[in-house]
């Protein structure tokens, strides 16, 4: 079987690969597209770090899994559908050849396995790969497996849009339009939240948060975010969403935004950063960390997208088989071309 993984630092591409074999409670399935994430951009330049952040980590539950090992070859692919191939012995699953998709978690005997990075299950950026049959979600209404794909960055936005328990009442700046600034425009916009200003340097980027369902978009170097709410906004609360993730921008945040505004962090900074609590004490301002999702969110983002609730369509800029990978990952470091790149094995 042939599948990319990470090793030492680098990308490439592996074509003797035993084959998966499904064991009770798995389904062994067909990769029809698997999206490219931006944390997965960020481990394979910066995996030990990321790792090293983890093992620093107190109060996380243990699932039983070990930590990845850099040394050894990683598999990555967490944004994926798939075509049901066949069943583990006395399993209930769907027919072969049914689409489904499914949180990027396998369940074996000793605890839960994350398809994020693996250095023992394939996942998304190969030909096969194991599933847990109690956590596939059929995919519906005939939907094209590329859209399916993109579930899981959708349901990221979702979770957060519904963590910072916005309301009508209230409108929102994002910060960041890069894909999942872009998943929380969506669900902001299903919630029915307006005004929704989204500041981003692309111009292309812009013009996807447009299409995604923003009012406002304003270019950070042309004028300042907070300058454009404060125009739009009117009378309304402000919710803000960081989704940048990069050191600096929760305390400019806390220093420009307006007095009662909540915070919520959903971009991902894995750099030590600083801030001032003054600005947030005088200000009484609110912040919140937010990460993924849980089942029923992930379900809701499919539901969404296979009844055209959210046309994930325009944020598809590129497609590569698997020996496009590495030069896939490079494309994505220029925001101004790419937004999310699928890769589809076969």
């Amino acid at each position: 079987m042939r599948a990319a993984v990470l090793r030492d630092g680098e990308l490439l591409v592996r074509d003797d690969l035993p084959e998966p074999e499904p064991a009770l409670g798995q389904v062994l399935v067909q990769v029809k597209a698997c999206g490219i994430c931006g944390s997965d951009l960020h481990f394979a330049k910066h995996g030990h770090t990321m790792i090293s952040r983890m093992e620093e980590l107190e109060g996380m539950p243990d699932f039983g899994a070990e930590p990845v090992d850099l040394s050894r070859d990683v598999f990555m692919g967490h944004e994926f559908s798939a075509e049901v191939l066949a069943a583990g012995p006395d399993t209930a699953a769907p027919e072969p050849g049914t689409i489904v998709t499914s949180i990027p978690i396998v369940l074996t005997a000793t605890g839960m396995r994350d398809l994020a990075y693996s250095n023992e299950l394939p996942t998304g950026y190969g030909e096969r790969m194991l599933l847990s049959a109690p956590l596939l979600n059929e995919v519906p209404n005939g939907l094209d497996p590329r859209h399916a794909a993109l579930t899981e960055p959708m349901a990221v936005g979702l979770h957060a849009v519904n963590r910072s328990g916005i309301t009508e009442r209230d409108g929102a700046l994002v910060l960041g339009c890069g894909p999942i600034g872009l998943a929380v425009i969506a669900a902001l916009r299903l919630r029915g939240v307006a005004p929704i200003v989204a500041s981003d340097y692309s111009q292309a980027r812009r013009a996807l948060a447009a299409a995604m369902g923003a009012h406002e978009v304003v270019d950070p170097a042309e004028e300042p975010p907070f300058g454009v709410w404060a125009r739009t906004g009117k009378s309304k609360s402000l919710v803000v969403f960081e989704a940048i993730g990069i050191p600096g921008i929760i305390d400019s945040t806390l220093r420009s935004a307006p007095h009662s505004t909540r915070i919520v962090v959903v971009g991902v900074c894995m750099e030590t950063d600083g801030i001032t609590p003054f600005f947030g004490i005088s200000k009484e301002l609110n912040i919140q960390f937010v990460l993924g999702y849980d089942p029923t969110e992930f379900a809701s983002s499919l539901r969404s997208i296979a009844e055209g609730a959210i046309d994930v369509v325009p944020l598809i800029t590129g497609e590569v088989g698997l020996d496009g990978v590495p030069g896939a990952f490079d494309a994505l470091g220029h925001p101004d071309e790419h937004c999310k790149i699928l890769v589809v094995p076969a």
